[in-house]
């Protein structure tokens, strides 16, 4: 997997490697520039002087005439007797160094005898050492540099996009008269960039403000059925002519009433733009919104031959959103119900949130994520619900900066625990 590296960095990597490669062969041409002249050009020049030597100096009895850095040795003339270090040079060119001194060689092999010309190079060897410190000085300047350069390039080339990351991730841009981000950038791959994230969160503007229109069209055109429903169930119960059962049919009427109502002003409420206009929703204690649930779903929950328990462990009295909290707490009991066969529900009240305890099927560890997806279902579902419901308690939390959280428990069961951010 290749390693995802932020934008300034890869062109700081890019052009540092760049000058890398580009100082390198320069250096390494330098240094094989100065090694041809020195092998080629002083090997023509030592094999001139050394013919020279042998056919005008000696072939005339006259002495080598030669510099004094220049030396001439010859394997059987007493007179120029090679010294040990130069006698086993190589035929043609080749090099001397010790710690002191730097020769090269000219070894020339002619009738059986091995003639020899030494010149000293110690001040040449000198200034091609400086040389070489040199280019390596300059290779390590230049690379130095070239990451100064390119982080301060990279800088100026990322600034547009890391502007541009920042005004579209901000949270106005989704509002509706936020302004376009193009008009800022110049007529380029940045510009084009931003006219495409224009054109996208045009349509995402687009899209939830058809949602929060129907969304608040439907909730409150479903008021007024849910008002007569409701009133007509009150009317109901109080008559006296009613037999048993069909009076507690009237009685899930009103709670099923009731619940639809809660729920079409929660999406009224989910459906503004804040949390903080969540307010419209009520203030209530996390104890009373329990005392509630559990009058209830206790009852039926005990009907289908469960224990039902509410155990407080020191409930603050912090208050939170009426609706919010009552639909994340009723999903939850509800869900509690449906997918418990024996045993029984728990519901604890802690002071910074609350729990749901129960002994059911249990969810698979791996499908954990997964159930607060819209319509997702248990493996043994319950009931005639859609999915709904846990993505809909996911949805409030993260409109009230709640967290929800579940966990299975041995030998069966799950526990959901919903941690309540304090109201400001």
């Amino acid at each position: 997997m290749v390693a995802k590296q932020p934008l300034l960095r890869r062109i700081v990597i890019a052009f540092v490697v760049m000058t890398f490669c580009v100082s390198g062969l320069f250096s390494l041409s330098i240094v094989a520039v100065v090694h041809f002249i020195e092998e080629n050009l002083v090997s023509q020049e030592l094999n001139e002087e050394l013919e020279g030597v042998l056919q005008h100096d000696l072939a005339n009895g006259l002495p080598p005439r030669l510099d004094s850095r220049t030396r001439f040795f010859a394997s059987d003339l007493p007179r120029y007797t090679t010294p040990p270090q130069f006698a086993k040079a190589e035929q043609g060119f080749s090099e001397v160094v010790d710690e002191t001194q730097a020769f090269y060689i000219f070894r020339s092999d002619i009738g059986g005898q091995s003639f020899f010309l030494v010149q000293e190079q110690q001040e040449f060897e000198e200034r091609e050492t400086a040389l070489y410190r040199a280019v390596v000085a300059g290779f390590v300047l230049s690379v130095i540099l070239s990451w100064i350069l390119g982080l301060w390039l990279a800088r100026k080339i990322v600034a547009p996009v890391v502007r541009l990351a920042s005004q579209v991730r901000h949270r106005d841009q989704l509002h509706q008269l936020a302004p376009n981000i193009a008009p800022d950038y110049a007529d380029d791959e940045v510009g084009h960039l931003a006219q495409a994230f224009d054109s996208t969160l045009g349509q995402l503007r687009k899209s939830l403000e058809r949602e929060r229109l129907f969304t608040s069209d439907v909730s409150h055109e479903l008021r007024t059925p849910l008002m007569v429903i409701n009133s007509s169930c009150e009317l109901l119960d109080v008559a006296t002519n009613l037999e048993p059962r069909q009076r507690d049919k009237v009685q899930r009427i009103k709670r099923a009433t009731d619940e639809m109502n809660s729920l079409v002003q929660t999406f009224m409420l989910l459906a503004r733009a804040t949390s903080s206009d969540s307010i419209e929703g009520g203030r209530v204690t996390l104890r009373a919104v329990a005392d509630e649930q559990s009058t209830r779903w206790g009852g039926m929950i005990r009907e289908k031959g469960l224990t039902f328990e509410m155990v407080d462990q020191g409930a603050n009295d912090t208050c939170y959103n009426l609706t919010f909290l009552r639909t994340v707490m009723s999903n939850l009991l509800r869900n509690a119900l449906h997918y418990t066969e024996a045993g029984g529900v728990r519901l604890v009240l802690m002071a910074d949130g609350f729990c749901v305890v129960d002994s059911g099927v249990g969810i698979p560890l791996e499908q954990h994520e997964q159930m607060f997806k819209p319509f997702v279902r248990g493996q043994q579902s319950r009931g005639e619900g859609l999915g709904l419901g846990l993505s809909l308690v996911k949805r409030i939390c993260s409109h009230e900066d709640w967290v929800v959280s579940v966990k299975n428990l041995e030998p069966s069961g799950s526990e959901f625990r919903v941690f309540l951010k304090p109201a400001e």
